[in-house]
């Protein structure tokens, strides 16, 4: 049994959907494991992880509209100290997730035929993230 790890960074330029599904499998490739548990991790509370839809780009639209609406911009929140955007943004995470855990099966992700791994920023201003990736297999 080993084990790798490593800091994803990443720049995002507005909110919504970013797929970072290729740079997850790149430095997968890197590790030469072929049997596991992969575990990426979100080191940030106004951006969060989803495996979603990777065909139709209006998959990702329809969530980013449907988040809009459950936790929209508003001055009725105490907490603004980063802008408009900064409770909203801590809502939809909260809403969401920051931790997925996929298996490695055959050297591959265990992703549906139509699965993509998503990094979702919830801020408007372009921002730097942050993932740690742990990988634990043969």
């Amino acid at each position: 049994m080993r084990q790798s790890t490593t800091i994803l960074t990443l720049n995002t330029t507005r909110q919504g959907l970013v797929d970072v599904t290729d740079q997850i499998v790149r430095w997968l490739r890197e590790q030469q494991m072929t049997e596991g548990l992969l575990t990426v991790f979100c080191r940030h509370t106004s951006a969060s992880l989803l495996i979603q839809e990777n065909a139709a780009p209006e998959v990702r639209t329809d969530l980013e509209a449907y988040f809009a609406r459950i936790a929209p911009e508003s001055r009725e929140y105490l907490h603004d100290d980063e802008g408009p955007d900064d409770m909203p943004a801590h809502l939809r995470t909260a809403l969401t997730q920051v931790q997925l855990a996929i298996p490695l099966i055959d050297g591959r992700l265990a992703l549906g035929t139509w699965q993509g791994i998503y990094l979702f920023e919830h801020r408007r201003r372009p921002h730097h993230r942050t993932l740690a990736l742990h990988l634990i297999g043969v």
